[in-house]
């Protein structure tokens, strides 16, 4: 069963159903489909049946897989098994507590092992999942909470102090205290003691009186009470919410059909470079699980390959990041660009061995050419880049693993997925012109929460999803992200686009970072204006960054100001935040 693309996207769904997914006729003429056949990429995707779920997913490759390890975690680690055993456990109690098929739970936990078995747990249960930031602020965490609906919460006691101080909890009545520790047990040892005992003194004073423990939650409950429920693809089983930086964080429902579409779309183009080589490798896992990027590539996809999550809860220790690059040797890495950056600009990276690796993933974030270029220099192999939004799944477009060189670009679309890109009058633009990207796909969400009239806002009328990204498209089907349609900067009548002059200045050699926004001139309107932050032992000076930007780029796109920072604000996964950069300006 099918519907209507358009009644699929913008008619209004339930808080436990949404739509079976759409999978969109492409026209035969859509340039991507002759780069499909060069780089040997499916075109389509095996349609699921309606009454699948991601836990048919999962039971099978819980037995496919059993003795294999799921996760790694500061050098503890489960199997597939245990984490089928866990999972059940924890679906099992959210039974007991007489919670039903789509309440929502909220999961607020960095990259421990908890994170798997908990979320697991939640999808098990038939519950929708809503995974939850946890460096938030309290402020943040109570409007999630009340758009939400979420009548649990798991939470690490790191962050537990920032629940407390929610003053109205909405409908959470139960609360389930994780220590960092919980499941690294099995492998104790002085190292891992010291690790646990020095987060410990690092978690503040919290008072939650009617909380149980997570271990409590594990020896409460035995597995086999576990009920299974009955899923199809229309279950809503995801609530993610954006990253919020375009005002209140929004909850885009994704389904299990939404979910199962995107791994299937994922494998599409890892089995034209790897085939089952994929299987069994250790997948990097240092951008967070709670975001949709990590979720689907590092999660997601990567049991449903039978993977190992090489888990990091602190991805900004890049010693200790290293170290365990060194002791696993990921064959995957994904990653956003200021990682990437942090990563080869550190004195360890060029030690490590590379011989392992078989793709360095772009995501999250615009990957700028001069850290691509010292990627590949490093480790021999390019970045390659895709890209999403919380409101697809995330994965929208891919570039084939196999490339030779970064492209800059990202990709051509997924399997099954139509992108189109138009003009602010709807109009759809030609090859090589600029036009918000548009996607249709059975990735899609099927609206966001508590929001139908910008769930009908944010579709055209013939049911594609308006991204606010600005990009165009080549003759091959290669799109490149120019900028998001906010962030436009207007110099005497002409668009300048931030990432075009972020670009061009970081491939200065004193240049560490830069971001780029525009602010007020009298003469021109605006005026791109750079933060730029210093190679460590840099002198360089706001003179000769803008002698440099006159090289780089046309009059009415120079940098005309700079100012030198220690850091650039960004978001959880590494985004800069232009927002924030405009606020230190006055002008938000």
């Amino acid at each position: 069963m099918t519907t209507d693309t358009n009644a699929n996207q913008t008619s209004p769904v339930s808080e436990l159903h949404g739509t079976f997914p759409t999978y969109p006729d492409i026209p035969s003429d859509r340039p991507w489909l002759a780069s499909y056949e060069r780089y040997g990429i499916a075109d389509h995707i095996e349609k699921p049946a309606d009454d699948t779920s991601l836990l048919e997913v999962f039971e099978r490759n819980f037995s496919r897989y059993a003795s294999r390890d799921a996760y790694i975690c500061m050098g503890a680690s489960i199997t597939y098994r245990e984490l089928d055993n866990y999972s059940r456990q924890i679906a099992a109690y959210l039974q007991s507590l007489g919670l039903s098929v789509g309440d929502k739970v909220a999961v607020m936990m960095p990259n421990v092992l908890q994170y798997p078995v908990v979320a697991l747990g939640v999808l098990r249960a038939g519950m929708i999942l809503v995974n939850v930031n946890p460096l938030y602020t309290s402020r943040e965490l109570e409007h999630q909470i009340h758009d939400s609906g979420a009548k649990a919460i798991f939470i690490v006691e790191n962050f537990a102090k920032t629940f407390q101080d929610v003053q109205d909890k909405g409908d959470v009545e139960h609360v389930i205290i994780s220590s960092m520790g919980d499941m690294l047990g099995m492998v104790r040892g002085f190292v891992v003691d010291f690790v646990v005992r020095h987060v410990k003194k690092m978690v503040p004073s919290f008072s939650l009186p009617n909380s149980v423990s997570f271990k409590h939650v594990l020896d409460a409950v035995s597995a086999h009470q576990y009920k299974r429920p009955e899923l199809d693809l229309s279950h809503v089983a995801l609530l993610q919410y954006t990253g919020g930086t375009t005002g209140v964080a929004k909850g885009a429902m994704l389904t299990h059909g939404n979910l199962i579409a995107n791994m299937l779309q994922i494998n599409a183009v890892m089995d034209a470079a790897f085939g089952d080589m994929a299987s069994g490798e250790v997948i990097l896992t240092a951008l967070p699980l709670y975001h949709v990027f990590s979720f689907m590539v590092c999660g997601m996809y990567a049991m449903y390959e039978g993977c190992t999550g090489l888990l990091i809860p602190n991805p900004r220790d890049l010693d200790g990041l290293i170290k365990e690059m060194g002791k696993y040797k990921p064959a995957f890495i994904p990653s956003v660009n200021t990682l990437f950056n942090g990563l080869v600009n550190h004195e360890k990276f060029k030690d490590l061995d590379f011989s392992n690796l078989k793709a360095s993933i772009g995501g999250g974030m615009s990957v700028l050419p001069s850290v691509a270029k010292a990627w590949h220099d490093a480790t021999g192999l390019p970045i390659v880049e895709g890209y999403g939004l919380s409101e697809t799944s995330p994965v929208v477009s891919f570039n084939p693993m196999n490339i030779s060189e970064f492209t800059a670009k990202i990709g051509v679309p997924a399997p099954d997925t139509d992108v189109i890109l138009i003009d602010d009058d709807g109009n759809v633009m030609p090859i090589a012109e600029r036009g918000e990207i548009c996607v249709k796909g059975p990735q899609v969400m099927v609206g966001y929460q508590n929001r139908p009239e910008e769930t009908k806002d944010t579709f055209t009328d013939d049911g594609y999803f308006k991204t606010g990204d600005i990009g165009i498209m080549d003759e091959k089907g290669f799109i490149k992200i120019v900028d998001r349609k906010k962030d436009m900067i207007l110099v005497s009548g002409f668009n300048v686009y931030p990432n075009e002059i972020e670009e061009a200045m970081a491939q200065h050699p004193d240049v560490l970072e830069v971001g780029a926004i525009g602010i007020p001139s009298e003469e021109r309107g605006e005026e791109p204006k750079i933060f730029v932050v210093k190679k460590k032992g840099s002198n360089v000076t706001e003179k000769e960054l803008l002698k440099f930007g006159r090289k780089q780029l046309t009059g009415y796109k120079r940098p005309r100001h700079v100012q030198f920072v220690d850091e650039l604000p960004k978001s959880n996964v590494g985004k800069i935040l232009r927002k924030e950069l405009r606020k230190m300006e006055g002008l938000d």
